[in-house]
C-alpha cells in the first residue's frame, strides 16, 4: 500500500490583528508548525504602530524561511477603526480580510475567558478556515474606497444637524413649559426673548437663569441652522459627476426626492452587487428561519448590515405607495393587504422595501424603470 502523499498549498503567511486601543496583537503562522506566534505591536502612535507592524511581518517571513514575495493575507474585525489599516496593508502588497465580528462562532458557556490573545488566535482559526474554502461561517465586510467613504459623511452630517436642530426647539419648548409659557420656537424667538417679550405664564419676567440658558439654546440653535443651510446649498456640487448622474436618475421616479436618492446612492450603491439576493442581503432584508426539529419559529429579518439604509427604504416604501398608486409594487401590496390590520401593514411593507430596493439597483445598473411607475414633469 502507497503511503499518503502530503500536497502542500502555496506558501502563505496568515496573520490575524486583534486591534485595541493601546496596542495591536498579532498572531502568525505559515502552515507547518504546530503552534502560532502571538506577539504585541505597541508604538504609541497609530501610523509609526502600523510600521512595525509590517517590520514584524517581514521578520517572520526572514525566521521562518519563507520568501520575501511569498503572499501574505491578514484579518482582522471591523471595528472603530473602520478601513484606513485594511487599505494601507493593501497599498503593501497584503491581503487584507475585515470580518463582521457578529458572525464569528463563539462558544455558548455561560463563562468563557476572552482575552486579546485568545481573540487573535480565534480570528486566526477564522482565517484558516476561509483560506480552506469554508466560507459559510463567517461574513467578509467589503472594504470602501476612501472616496466612497468620504462621501457617504456629507448626508449623515446632513441628519444630524437636522436633529440637532430639532433638539435645541424641543428644549427651549420644555424649558418654557416650566415657567407656564407656550411660545413659537422659530426665527423670531431669539429676538423677542431679547427684547423680553418672553414671559411667565402670570406675566413675570423669566428668571434670569432660565433666561441666559435659553440665549445659549438660542445661539446653538442659530449655529446648527447656519452650518445646515451651507452644507444643503454646496452639497450636490460636492459629488463626483458619475454619482450626481445616479441621483439625478433616481430622483425622477415619483416618491423619491434628492435627499433619499443621494443617501441610497451613497450609503449602498457605492459597490457593486451581482444579483437581487445580494441586494436584499446587504440591507439586511432577507427572512430569518428557525426551523429545528419540533420549533418552527419566524424570526422575521436579519436586521444585519447598514441600518441607516434599511430605515431609509422603509420610509421609501410608504412613500412608494403615496406616490406610485399605479405599480406594480403598490399594487400587489394593495392585494396582500387587503383586510389586514395595521400590524399586518407594517409586516408587509418589508418586502416592499425591499423589492424597492432590487428595483432601485435594477434602475441604476440597466435604466430599467420599476413596473408601472411614474416619473416627475421636468
Amino acid at each position: 500500500m502507497q503511503p499518503t502523499q502530503r500536497v502542500d498549498r502555496i506558501a502563505t503567511l496568515e496573520a490575524s490583528l486583534e486591534v485595541a486601543a493601546r496596542s495591536w496583537k498579532l498572531a502568525l503562522m505559515d502552515g507547518r508548525r504546530l503552534r502560532p506566534a502571538v506577539l504585541d505591536v505597541k508604538a504609541s502612535d497609530l501610523w509609526c504602530r502600523l510600521q512595525e507592524l509590517l517590520a514584524r511581518l517581514q521578520e517572520f517571513k526572514r525566521k521562518w524561511g519563507l520568501a520575501a514575495s511569498c503572499r501574505v493575507t491578514l484579518i482582522y474585525e471591523a471595528g472603530q477603526d473602520g478601513f484606513w489599516i485594511a487599505r494601507a496593508l493593501q497599498a503593501n502588497g497584503i491581503q487584507v480580510l475585515v470580518v463582521d465580528a457578529a458572525s464569528i462562532p463563539v462558544p455558548r458557556q455561560a463563562r468563557r475567558a476572552k482575552t486579546d490573545r485568545l481573540d487573535a488566535l480565534k480570528l486566526l482559526d477564522v482565517l484558516r478556515a476561509w483560506l480552506r474554502g469554508e466560507r459559510c461561517g463567517v461574513r467578509m465586510v467589503h472594504v470602501p474606497s476612501e472616496q466612497a467613504e468620504a462621501l457617504r459623511q456629507m448626508p449623515r452630517e446632513r441628519g444630524l444637524l437636522q436633529k440637532e436642530v430639532q433638539q435645541h426647539r424641543d428644549r427651549c419648548r420644555k424649558l418654557l413649559r416650566l415657567c407656564g409659557c407656550v411660545q413659537e420656537i422659530d426665527a423670531s424667538f431669539a429676538e423677542r426673548l431679547t427684547a423680553g417679550q418672553v414671559r411667565c405664564a402670570d406675566g413675570r419676567p423669566l428668571p434670569e437663569q432660565l433666561w441666559e440658558r435659553l440665549l445659549r439654546e438660542c445661539e446653538r440653535l442659530e449655529l446648527a441652522h447656519r452650518q445646515l443651510a451651507g452644507l444643503e446649498r454646496t452639497l450636490l456640487e460636492q459629488l463626483p459627476p458619475n454619482v450626481q448622474r445616479c441621483i439625478a436618475t433616481l430622483a425622477r421616479l415619483k416618491g423619491i426626492g434628492w435627499v433619499g436618492a443621494m443617501r441610497l446612492v451613497l450609503e449602498l450603491f457605492w459597490r457593486d452587487f451581482s444579483n437581487r439576493r445580494q441586494v436584499a442581503a446587504c440591507v439586511g432584508m432577507v427572512p430569518q428561519p428557525y426551523d429545528s426539529g419540533e420549533s418552527h419559529v419566524d424570526q422575521g429579518i436579519s436586521k444585519q448590515g447598514n441600518r441607516r439604509v434599511r430605515a431609509l427604504l422603509i420610509e421609501m416604501g410608504w412613500m412608494w405607495l403615496k406616490y406610485q398608486p399605479g405599480s406594480a409594487l403598490a399594487q400587489w401590496f394593495a392585494r396582500r393587504t387587503a383586510g389586514a390590520a395595521k400590524r399586518g401593514k407594517r409586516i408587509a411593507i418589508v418586502a416592499v422595501a425591499r423589492r424597492l430596493a432590487i428595483d432601485v439597483w435594477r434602475c441604476l445598473r440597466d435604466g430599467v424603470i420599476p413596473a408601472g411607475a411614474e416619473l416627475k414633469n421636468a
